[in-house]
């Protein structure tokens, strides 16, 4: 693969990189300072309050959290929305976040005397990012790679803004301390993070028109008959001599019964018979197996 090709294969992965690296990254994506100070929510905490006095059985808990979850779903929508547009479904996104508003409804402590917005949005974004890094991948990569992928994010960004352009393979490379090999592994890699669709058109000419999925192979009928020859070999090993010679004159050597019989010097109604047994346990072995 040549570097320019690698080159022009990075600058069409980078923003998606960028997205899901950015999504996944622990500092990224703050909620402005505004939308995190707003204190809309206050009275959370004395709902909060309530909740832990009653039994964690009773139909009094059970109403209380229904009403605290239904006053809090405004806010987990639109934490959700802020990780919108990044190849994600926005109703799996607010369902995520959802799941990080239970999670704080449950561990906030209101003796504390500290804001619920202030807890609950850290751990909703904390939720979101790990859904992002979890199953953003369309494909799964290892662990180590989608790592990787933030930092050559970042570098990419500082590169093209010192050099104004985009960095090359070996830039990255560089800025890193690591291999040219894992920048080309990780620009490979990040094509799995958003696959092309199979109905994307690869040739524009009228006359020949094409999608990617008609250069596609279709399901090859040699690979059953692979598989039962392979399953048939040992067992045609394990016959006596005889049946093994009977079964290649008739099958291999194109033979009538009639010339089996004279040459191994049987009747024809003997090779018959052998024919017709030793199919018979090699179908049932076969099945068996």
């Amino acid at each position: 693969m040549s570097v320019s090709l690698l080159e022009n294969n990075f600058r069409e992965v980078s923003e998606s990189v960028e997205i899901g690296a950015a999504a996944a990254a622990p500092n990224a994506d703050v909620l402005p300072e505004a939308e995190q100070n707003q204190d809309e929510y206050a009275d959370v905490v004395t709902m909060l309050a309530v909740l832990r006095q009653l039994p964690p059985d009773s139909d009094a808990y059970g109403r209380q959290l229904e009403r605290i979850v239904v006053r809090c779903c405004p806010l987990a929508e639109r934490v959700a929305r802020h990780f919108d547009r990044r190849g994600e479904n926005l109703e799996d996104l607010i369902q995520v976040a959802r799941v990080g508003l239970l999670q704080a409804v449950n561990r906030f402590d209101p003796a504390r005397g500290s804001r619920f917005v202030a807890y609950a949005i850290p751990t909703m974004m904390g939720e979101l990012r790990r859904y992002f890094r979890d199953y953003g991948w369309k494909v799964h990569v290892p662990r180590r790679i989608r790592d990787r992928q933030h930092d050559i994010a970042c570098a990419t960004a500082y590169l093209t803004s010192d050099l104004r352009r985009a960095p090359t393979v070996e830039e990255l490379a560089a800025e890193l301390d690591i291999d040219r090999g894992q920048v080309v592994e990780s620009i490979v890699a990040a094509k799995a993070y958003q696959p092309q669709s199979l109905d994307v058109n690869v040739n524009d000419e009228d006359s020949r028109a094409q999608v990617l999925g008609d250069s596609l192979g279709a399901m090859d009928a040699g690979f059953d008959r692979v598989t039962d020859r392979e399953s048939v070999r040992s067992l045609l090993a394990a016959l006596p001599q005889r049946e093994q010679k009977v079964l290649y004159l008739r099958y291999f050597g194109a033979m009538t019964q009639r010339q089996i019989a004279d040459s191994i010097g049987v009747s024809q109604m003997h090779v018959s018979r052998i024919l017709d047994r030793t199919l018979r346990d090699l179908r049932t072995q076969v099945g068996c197996a």
